[in-house]
């Protein structure tokens, strides 16, 4: 519908320049250097430095004038000279000031050289690919002339840590269709050595099908004690069953999943499973082994599984007795995919889903030598796995397929936690 007369008498008025910003001379003078062939846009003296300062000295005459108004007989008392780094370059400005001292900008803090969101946007993306500050710092340095210290970058990064806090409390599904658990270390300085760090991770598959980390903890070497306070921690955030764990056989580790869920189903990773059975076979012997034992994990039922577990032992059971004393006292959890449908086996049966979000976590922290501090290592790896969650924003593949097949083998404790399920 047209507007009418009341409708554009009552439209906003467009916002004034800039006291003292000839916007007719700057395009003059704009154009003439494009004619020129100079088309800096960042960097020292560029095309929009002087469009930027006269912007901002205008914004900030606009706040002082509204302070000075507000706390009469107050009055403007001139201008202060103060150079801003900004991703135009440095930046001259004159800053106004009040007879008793009071103004303080919204725009530009007191004490502050740094201007805006932009510049901090830019240091946490280059951050999170894994970039030093030492390697931000020449960056800055050659694409915008700034000159930032470490310390600056310290503290812009240091923005992340209330949103890390706040992603690893926040509220979690009541119930998870598969866990994935294991970790990843780091070199970290610690009390002037160089120390190792675990990073536990938690990937889970909540009941409609979306991938999600649940969880990002940093500790000792990893061992089972350490992920029950993990667990506890899920325990806490809310999640109240586990359908399927998918672990390592790290000692203690599945007896700790069930003693907070105790109706899981613990799946051990053959894949671990045959490399630390390889830790006690000669060299010359590893390749028969490594056929001999496929067979066992190969098999298209528990039946066929047992006589393969059997037929192994009668071959290799003399020399290598520790290797089929492994097999048997894990036998229970290492076999607990045949319970399952072939579409859930294949996403259970090893750790191959978390292990492949450790080598994105790899690809960008492998050039690095130690941390700083745990510190410096949580913002990093938070800052990674912000990037590739935002990624996962499907479905798995054929979810409602295994939805009804999770249905049938679970029952009640899906339709718990998902009333509308078959």
């Amino acid at each position: 519908m047209p507007r009418t007369k009341k409708d554009l008498s009552a439209a906003p008025a467009a916002a004034p320049a800039p006291s003292g910003f000839d916007y007719a001379t700057f395009r003059q003078q704009a154009m003439a250097r494009l004619q020129a062939g100079d088309t800096r846009l960042t960097g020292a003296d560029n095309l929009l430095a002087p469009l930027l300062r006269d912007l901002m000295e205008g914004l900030l005459g606009g706040e002082a004038q509204a302070h000075v108004e507000q706390t009469r007989p107050n009055r403007r008392n001139g201008h202060t000279a103060k150079v801003v780094k900004t991703l135009q370059g440095p930046l001259p400005i004159r800053v106004p000031r009040d007879r008793d001292g009071s103004f303080s900008p919204q725009l530009l803090a007191k004490r502050e050289t740094t201007l805006g969101a932009a510049l901090d946007h830019q240091v946490l993306a280059l951050y999170g690919l894994g970039l030093s500050y030492e390697a931000i710092r020449a960056h800055l340095a050659d694409l915008y002339q700034l000159d930032v210290s470490a310390a600056t970058l310290s503290t812009i990064t240091d923005q992340v840590l209330p949103l890390l806090e706040s992603w690893r409390s926040r509220p979690l599904a009541s119930c998870y269709a598969y866990l994935w658990l294991d970790a990843i270390h780091f070199k970290v300085r610690q009390d002037g050595k160089v120390v190792s760090k675990a990073a536990y991770s938690v990937l889970g598959v909540d009941l409609q099908g979306h991938k999600d980390l649940l969880g990002l903890y940093v500790g000792a070497a990893e061992s089972a004690r350490f992920w029950l306070t993990v667990l506890a921690d899920l325990q806490a955030r809310g999640v109240e069953d586990v359908l399927i764990a998918c672990i390592d056989n790290l000692s203690g580790f599945a007896e700790a999943i069930e003693a907070l869920f105790p109706h899981t189903d613990v799946q051990l990773c053959l894949v671990h499973q045959v490399r630390n059975s390889l830790r006690y076979v000669t060299h010359k012997d590893q390749a028969a082994v490594v056929a001999a034992l496929k067979p066992l994990y190969q098999a298209p039922n528990l039946a066929a599984a047992e006589q393969a577990r059997a037929a192994f032992g009668e071959t290799w059971g003399t020399k290598y007795p520790l290797v089929v004393e492994s097999w048997e006292r894990n036998w229970t959890r290492l076999t607990r995919f045949f319970d399952y449908p072939p579409a859930i086996r294949r996403v259970v049966y090893t750790t191959n889903t978390v292990e492949g979000f450790h080598r994105q976590l790899r690809t960008v922290t492998k050039t690095k030598g130690a941390f700083t501090s745990e510190t410096a290592l949580l913002k990093l790896l938070y800052l990674l796995t912000q990037r590739l969650m935002a990624k996962w924003t499907q479905a798995l593949p054929q979810w409602p397929a295994t939805l009804q097949q999770l249905t049938l083998l679970f029952d009640q404790r899906v339709r718990r936690h998902r009333p509308d399920s078959l």
